[in-house]
């Protein structure tokens, strides 16, 4: 599908297009703007288009930070001082929250979380903003201003179909057979309208995403009543033939990872160099939280949690971006039409920490939902929307 600018965002950049249009930041709200010198070029026009906004904006860098170290305490201290709008211009990630993950923040609710920004804007939702781990400015002179509203319009009917939905069947030419429960669980949706307190996603934005039911976890209906005590979790095999996460970085996957997934969890890795890269990424998210347990970093009897959830399948999401293409980087690869891909680590829905999430892409899925009274609805066929 070709994809062109409409002609009133030919005279805007597409910082001001995410600034004006996808976060619709407003005279006198505070921005805080985190990012790293390589990232620098972007963070500094959506820096320049917020002030056009009237914003009050603050710029701040720190070094890059992979998914094992943690944010600096400056830029911790600033998410804290809780602005209105908050983005993440990072070339990795953000960083991690200690003092959150050792002691995590509690909403009324009991919900727990491991990271001010999570807390902001998921928990106390008093934030919006947008995040960019990997961004870079050929990414988003290509991807960031697509027609929002056609996206959003593709969310809304995917999250039509995901209702009442109890599992999903994702195939795959190049081998891909998993089944996928999701009874009780609620399609997530990154369609570039991040306007709304508590609300946020990537630039790019184009996804939906959802987060399996974990292995072993109670199945619950919407109103909280307990369906089946236990759920064996998903179940077969996924083959990724796209590009994948691992700790230092993202890369084009040249021989395919096959991942034998029981119960919920990754039970075998096999393949070229990439599958030991991904191996090696997913042991040390396994041992690093012992490590942590015992420097009083993290609560205590979580270790042993983390490290299970290691290999937990976090996420299964549908890329919706039509401006965005395989490229080794999975800010965009995620995105990408003909696409599906599944996370390995933690999730969306707070049940599952981990210190991981590895995305993975797999090519030309087939997928199809089945619902409560056992009918069928193919809503990918090789890869292609119907």
């Amino acid at each position: 599908m070709e994809f062109k600018l409409s002609r009133k965002d030919k005279n805007r950049t597409p910082a001001q297009v995410v600034v004006q249009d996808v976060v619709k930041v407003k005279k006198n709200e505070r921005v805080l703007i985190i990012a790293n010198p390589a990232t620098a070029e972007i963070a500094q026009d959506i820096y320049s288009a917020s002030c056009e906004s009237g914003a009050v904006t603050t710029l701040i860098y720190q070094p890059d930070k992979t998914s094992f170290d943690n944010a600096n305490p400056e830029v911790l201290a600033a998410i804290a001082a809780e602005p209105e709008v908050c983005f993440s211009i990072s070339n990795i990630k953000l960083g991690k929250d200690p003092k959150a993950t050792a002691n995590p923040y509690v909403t009324e609710d009991g919900q727990k979380y491991t990271h001010i920004f999570d807390y902001l804007m998921d928990g106390k939702k008093t934030m919006r903003g947008a995040w960019t781990p990997g961004i870079t400015p050929d990414m988003m002179n290509r991807t960031a201003a697509i027609d929002y509203k056609e996206l959003q319009e593709r969310c809304v009917k995917l999250g039509e179909l995901f209702k009442n939905a109890v599992s999903v069947h994702v195939t795959a030419p190049g081998g891909t057979n998993l089944i996928v429960p999701v009874n009780g669980r609620n399609l997530l949706s990154d369609d570039g309208d991040f306007s709304k307190p508590g609300t946020g996603g990537n630039i790019p934005a184009g996804e939906v995403f959802i987060s399996p039911v974990v292995g072993g976890s109670q199945l619950k209906s919407a109103d909280g009543s307990i369906l089946e005590q236990q759920c064996d979790g998903c179940e077969g095999v996924i083959v990724y033939d796209g590009s994948m996460t691992f700790s230092d970085g993202d890369s084009i996957i040249e021989t395919p990872i096959t991942c034998k997934v029981e119960k919920g969890y990754v039970t075998d890795i096999t393949g070229g160099a990439e599958a030991r890269r991904l191996l090696k990424t997913i042991m040390e998210a396994e041992l690093r939280p012992f490590v942590l347990e015992k420097e009083g970093k993290l609560p205590q009897g979580q270790a042993a949690i983390y490290k299970k959830n290691a290999r937990n399948i976090g996420e299964l999401g549908i890329g919706l971006n039509p401006a965005a293409t395989i490229t080794g980087n999975m800010l965009e690869d995620e995105k990408a039409f003909h696409t599906c891909h599944f996370a390995i680590g933690e999730n969306y829905d707070n049940d599952a920490p981990s210190l991981i999430h590895l995305d993975g892409v797999v090519r030309e899925p087939t997928i199809v939902l089945t619902y409560g009274d056992g009918t069928t609805r193919t809503i990918l066929q090789d890869g292609a929307l119907l």
